[in-house]
């Protein structure tokens, strides 16, 4: 249990985590994952080389920090952090292999001068506070997917039934249960957890539904990244036939019930998550604009069917921006990057009061939040996710 005067040291630390906490959650990682191999499989090493896993770590312990008072505060932050361990299995077990690092680093960055008996003690509490919290949702969450029709607890065994080619990068899988039970149902925008086995290690993902719900099976649509571990070996390894374990359904990131007019925006591989909302949307008379952004026709996946789409809903309108042009039928609506004066022209005309959401990497994400602003759609009903660590798009 935290004391008032364990919160006042915690929040005194603020300033340093603000100056230095990614040198901190640096060294932290380097710690947990040179020195306890069994958490690895949780940890996207790509995301540890490029510093977004470290960055992202800073920013929760900071937010934390800043709001140990008012924990409610932190609004989706900790929800988001719930549904990502979810997705990959987080188990009580591993809190405490986490704390001890954490406490470790704190020790080691700030030494023995700053980081005191004291100042350690707070934090180890505020920490137990903040694992107690997580594990408790983290329970319920598991109980929740085990008890709901077609669910299940931990892994569960699913063959590949078959395989297709949406572009020059990104191919789609379709999973069905070894078991031949039903699976359960998930809300547009959700991803799924799959673990691998690569080269002798375990692996474990999470990747976007990218087809609307059936009950029967799930489709993701994964981009060869260079040099993903994870992708590599699903388009190399994984064919018709093989048999991957699944992790249920999760993610914050969902289509709201609403009758404002609805505006998908997505870049790359961003698209996925919003073909299951598309699906979705078009279920009603509810006014979709569709808005997808690629480097060139030949990576643009799922534009046949979004055309056919088009074709069969008239609420349907979509707009395709290339920052190349090829030669070819498929041309665009616009060359270039996504800007203010694109958006203003493609949005649902004479209002800015819509649904946005938004995906893509986060450059793109970036420019498509500070345009939706500049052009007045309230923050929020402006929503989006990352596919990595969050981070802030400020």
């Amino acid at each position: 249990m935290l004391t008032a005067q364990q919160k006042s040291i915690v929040t005194a630390t603020v300033p340093l985590l603000e100056s230095g906490g990614e040198a901190l959650t640096t060294h932290f990682y380097r710690i947990l994952l040179d020195e306890h191999p069994e958490v690895r499989p949780l940890f996207n090493q790509a995301h540890q080389a490029s510093g977004d896993q470290p960055r992202a770590l800073a920013n929760g312990v900071l937010m934390y920090a800043k709001h140990i008072d008012r924990l409610e505060a932190l609004g989706p932050l900790a929800g988001q952090i719930v549904n990502k361990h979810v997705a990959l299995q987080v188990q009580p077990e591993h809190y405490p292999i986490v704390g001890a690092c954490l406490l470790r680093a704190i020790r080691e960055v700030l030494g023995a001068e700053v980081a005191t008996d004291e100042v350690i003690a707070a934090w180890a509490a505020a920490y137990g506070q903040l694992a107690d919290m997580l594990i408790g949702a983290e329970r319920q969450a598991y109980d929740r997917n085990a008890a709901a029709p077609g669910g299940w607890r931990g892994g569960r065994a699913f063959e590949v039934l078959r395989r297709e080619v949406e572009s020059e990068e990104i191919t789609s899988f379709y999973f069905a249960p070894v078991d031949g039970q039903p699976v359960l149902d998930f809300q547009p925008g959700q991803y799924i957890g799959i673990r691998l086995t690569v080269d002798g290690q375990d692996i474990r993902r999470n990747y976007s539904l990218s087809a609307a719900p059936n009950g029967k099976t799930y489709r993701i649509s994964v981009k060869r990244e260079q040099g993903g571990v994870a992708s590599g070996h699903l388009h190399d390894h994984v064919h018709p036939g093989s048999v991957v374990e699944l992790f249920p359904p999760a993610g914050a990131f969902t289509l709201e019930p609403s009758d404002r007019p609805l505006v998908l925006i997505s870049g790359g591989v961003g698209i996925t998550p919003t073909l299951a909302m598309l699906d979705a949307a078009l279920q009603t008379s509810r006014v979709v604009h569709f808005i997808h952004c690629a480097r060139h026709q030949g990576v643009h996946a799922f534009r046949q069917t979004v055309e056919a789409l088009a074709r069969k809903h008239p609420q349907l309108k979509r707009f395709y921006c290339y920052e190349e042009a090829r030669d070819g039928a498929d041309a665009p609506h616009a060359i270039g990057r996504l800007d203010v004066q694109k958006l203003a022209h493609w949005l649902p005309a004479g209002t800015v009061d819509v649904d946005a959401y938004f995906l893509g990497p986060k450059p793109f994400m970036k420019q498509v939040k500070a345009a939706l602003r500049a052009l007045g759609v309230p923050d929020a009903q402006a929503r989006y996710e990352f596919f990595g660590p969050a981070t802030a798009l400020e």
